[in-house]
């Protein structure tokens, strides 16, 4: 008898344990993020730190507007200081989101004439998201606040 209520204990450990990894999964993976998600202006800031190359070493700090159109394409302009000097960019880019709300961005900078990978991360109402560029040498991270949160301007 104490052999069958040790394996019926084991089994419904086994099964509850099972349950409890799979059922965060699933969650974690369709939050019903899309393209469409990231819809409209956003006032964001950048910060951290360019390590390489040399020549553009140094802390960097940057603001602008970024508009997403829920479709996958991006457009931004922004005031950046990249170790005191001051420059104004243009952005243009791409834009991949994936249900569980995490994304990617490619971003064309101008006038530098450089390409920026970028992962971001949504939040559930669509209204913030974070995000760390992902070249090598690059701290950056940057915050995104929605300007008329509701509406897709």
């Amino acid at each position: 008898m104490k052999s069958s209520t040790i394996a019926k204990t084991f089994t419904i450990a086994a099964v509850t344990a099972l349950a409890l990894c799979i059922a965060p999964t699933a969650n974690a993976q369709d939050k019903g993020c899309s393209n469409a998600s990231l819809q409209g202006t956003y006032a964001y800031t950048g910060t951290g730190v360019i390590v390489t190359p040399a020549a553009l070493a140094g802390p960097f700090a940057e603001v602008g507007t970024q508009t997403f159109d829920g479709q996958g394409h991006t457009t931004a302009t922004a005031t950046a200081s990249q170790n005191g000097n001051i420059v104004q960019l243009t952005i243009t880019g791409t834009y991949t989101v994936s249900p569980d709300c995490t994304g990617t961005l490619t971003l064309q900078v101008a006038p530098i004439g450089i390409t920026v990978p970028v992962f971001i991360v949504i939040d559930s109402t669509g209204n913030e998201f974070q995000a760390i560029e992902t070249s090598p040498g690059v701290v950056i991270t940057r915050i995104g606040h929605k300007l008329y949160p509701g509406r897709n301007i």
